[in-house]
């Protein structure tokens, strides 16, 4: 699903991280810019993008901005598809549908 290798953790202090797996997105963002100590990951169903996805629909957890806090957060998003499985893939389905 994700290799961490491809995530620059200490670059989350500047910039956030985005990505998708068969209907799930993901957002990693550093919490306090340049002073963060710790990161915050959202999971959302496709189609919309992070601003545009109804409050409801997120789901969050934070990290310290570790090399462990990143295997923490990968583990977390491995179980938020496996656990939410359906939800991914009927979010990917509707995406075709949505004009």
């Amino acid at each position: 699903m994700i290799d961490k290798r491809l995530i620059p953790y200490k670059g989350l202090k500047k910039e956030p991280f985005s990505g998708s797996h068969n209907g799930m997105r993901y957002l990693l963002t550093g919490d306090d810019g340049k002073d963060s100590s710790t990161f915050t990951v959202y999971v959302y169903p496709e189609p919309w993008c992070f601003e545009q996805t109804p409050q409801e629909q997120l789901e969050t957890a934070s990290f310290p901005l570790s090399e462990e806090g990143l295997d923490q957060a990968v583990d977390w998003l491995k179980e938020k598809y496996e656990t939410g499985k359906e939800r991914w893939t009927k979010a990917a389905q509707e995406m075709m549908h949505i004009t």
